[in-house]
């Protein structure tokens, strides 16, 4: 069986680590309520590359972590 990455695989890896050790909540994100149910239950979403930029300023992701989501939202 195939282990293929997605956005929402990369993302949650980084938001429950993030969740969990209380370094953020949902809302510093900035990531809509609507945005995060679509990443839950719609396969293959991203959303707009200018959101992913914000994402990752505000979890406070490093450069390899930013590379990583970012590379989800080329040619959006």
């Amino acid at each position: 069986m195939e282990n293929k990455e997605t956005f929402a695989k990369e993302f949650f890896k980084l938001y429950d680590r993030k969740i969990t050790s209380g370094e953020i909540s949902f809302s510093q994100i900035g990531m809509s309520k609507e945005d995060f149910n679509r990443l839950c239950i719609v396969e293959g979403f991203v959303p707009e590359r200018e959101k992913l930029v914000t994402i990752c300023e505000k979890m406070k992701l490093t450069e390899e972590e930013t590379k990583r989501l970012l590379a989800f939202g080329e040619g959006l």
